[in-house]
Formats: structure tokens, sequence, C-alpha cells
């Protein structure tokens, strides 16, 4: 347990260091009110034909195609025609920039930017890199949802283990009996909490990732979907009357719940335990707030999301098949 708090630990400084030492800035503008205070000012493009709704991003990556979206950067300050075509664009490390972008936000803007320009659509893009990623990590994260497999098999003894300690909650060398008795079942059914906690650490940061190299680059926020603007969020589409744009939410709420039932039906089936209550509200809690959240995001973001849920449904369904296949295989 010692060493499980060690590693963790070491990732959640390994972690801070990477995001930290890079983020997105955005574009302001100075402006001077009637008291003669200057205040700065988030620049958002909601005028013109293309609008966004969006906060533009200071750093950006490479040059918009979009004239009003040039005119907006140049009045902003941000020479763009010192920036390099999206076409053209090439990952380069520079010292004066974080670890963070370059080596996470750089080359996957420039994944998304080569896959966008070989499938002729940068939607498309986003999901297929959130999809290459995904099964490029797919060991990790099989091995994450195997976990859960093995955690509800234990819970018959580990709901044991729980009564035969009940009301020895005082007793300090009886909860040391329970620890020991606890890692011999984890041990006996193959469990690493570590395994679970990884995929965690991992989610967040590619999360960030994605918005970053999204809101950074031009082409992509600037490019369309099946009619939906990717910098679009569904809350500006929607005050626009534009009540297309609501499909993103319903399908992010409905991916959402599909992956976080199908990870609780594994984590827990007993009804009688008193932390399947808890579990499942926490459960739903996080269901809504994605869900609310999805409102404000990009739709560039939102597809990402819907793929990676997906994949996680079918990677759990799998893990779950196979689960089954194995222990009538033993049968």
């Amino acid at each position: 347990m010692k060493k499980l708090k060690k590693i963790g630990k070491v990732l959640i400084v390994f972690l801070l260091v990477f995001l930290l030492t890079g983020c997105t800035k955005q574009l302001t503008v100075e402006k001077t009110n009637d008291k003669g205070k200057k205040t700065k000012t988030v620049v958002r493009y909601i005028k013109g034909k293309e609008a966004t709704g969006q906060s533009l991003t200071k750093n950006i990556l490479c040059r918009p195609e979009n004239d009003e979206l040039v005119s907006l950067y140049n009045e902003s300050g941000v020479k763009t025609d010192k920036l390099t075509e999206c076409s053209k664009f090439v990952p380069s490390i520079k010292a004066s920039e974080g670890l963070w972008d370059n080596i996470f936000i750089k080359p996957l803007a420039w994944v998304i930017l080569k896959l966008g320009y070989l499938v002729k659509n940068f939607g498309l893009a986003v999901m297929l890199a959130g999809l290459v990623i995904r099964l490029i990590l797919f060991p990790v994260t099989k091995k994450s949802a195997m976990q859960s497999e093995n955690m509800q098999k234990a819970q018959p003894e580990l709901q044991r283990l729980e009564k035969k300690y009940a009301n020895k909650m005082d007793d300090q060398q009886a909860m040391m009996q329970k620890s020991q008795e606890m890692m011999a079942i984890y041990k006996k059914y193959n469990i690493s909490l570590f395994s679970g906690c990884l995929v965690a650490f991992l989610q967040l940061p590619l999360f960030i990732a994605f918005l970053e190299a999204i809101n950074r680059t031009p082409a992509i926020f600037e490019g369309k979907f099946l009619g939906l603007q990717l910098g679009t969020t569904p809350w500006f589409a929607l005050s626009k009357g534009n009540f297309l744009y609501i499909i993103l939410p319903i399908l992010v709420f409905i991916v959402t719940f599909l992956s976080l039932k199908n990870s609780g039906a594994q984590m827990n089936t007993d009804k009688n335990n008193p932390a399947m209550g808890s579990t499942k509200m926490m459960m739903n809690m996080m269901i809504v707030i994605i869900t609310i959240s999805s409102f404000q995001l990009s739709t560039a973001i939102g597809l990402y999301w819907i793929v990676s849920s997906l994949f996680t449904v079918v990677q759990n369904a799998l893990v779950k098949k196979g689960s089954g296949n194995s222990a009538r295989i033993k049968k």
C-alpha cells in the first residue's frame, strides 16, 4: 500500500510539472473605461458569418484562413503574416516553450492536421486521432477494465471480510489484520489498485491536450463536420437559434451514461452493500456534470469525447465477454 501511495505521488508531481510548463494563452485587448481605468478584455469571435463564439487564443500554432479571424488577430496584436500556413505546420522544439507544448500539444495538433488534410475533414480527423490514441493505450485501459471484472469476482470475499471486522473499528491490531487479509484477497484475484489509478491519471492530460491542440490550431476550429462548426459551442449556437447543436450534449449524455454504467456494473453488483448507493450517486453526478459542461465545449471536443466514450463502452463489453468465456472454460 505504501509503495502504491509513493508511486501515486510521483505521478501527480510528474503531471503537474507537465501541466504547468505550458498552457493556452487567451487573446486579450486593453480597453479604457469611462473612469480612465485600463482593463483587459478577452477577444471572442462573436461577429461575422462564421462566428463561433469561442474565446480566441494568443499562441496559435499556424495562420488562420478566415478573413474575419485574421482581422481579429491582427487588431489584437498577433501578426498572422509571420505564422506558417496550417497545411505546412511542422512541430519544432523551442527552449522558450514548456515540455507540455513541445511534447504533447504540437505533435498532437500536427497529427490532427495531417489526418484532416488526408481525409478532407478536421472533425473526422479529431475522432480518428482520439481513436488512434485509445488504441495505443488499449493494453493499459484493457488491464484496468479487467481489474474491475476481477474486483466484481472478489466482492463476496471482501463483503465477508467487512462483516468480520465490522465491530472492531477501534482495534488497531484488528485493522492491521484486516488490511493484510484484504491484500491477500487482492493478490488471489490479481487486483492491482495502481492500474486503475493510472488510467485516471492518463485521461485528464489527454483531454486537456486535445482541448489545447484544437483551440490553438485555426484550421481545426475553422472547419466543419456534418454542417457543425468545430469551434462553436452548443450553448453559443443555441443562443443564436441553431438547435441542431443540441444533438452534441444528447450524444455526450448517452455515451457517458453507457460507459459509466458499464464500469459501475463491473465494480459492484450487491445492492445490499452500503457503498453501492454512494457509488451510484457519484456516477450520476459525473454524468450530469459532464453533460452540462458539454454545452460550453466546442464541437470538436464533443466529438473527441463521444468517440473516446464509445471506445470505452466497446472495450468493457469485450472484456466482460472475454471474462465470461474464460469462466465457462474453467468450469
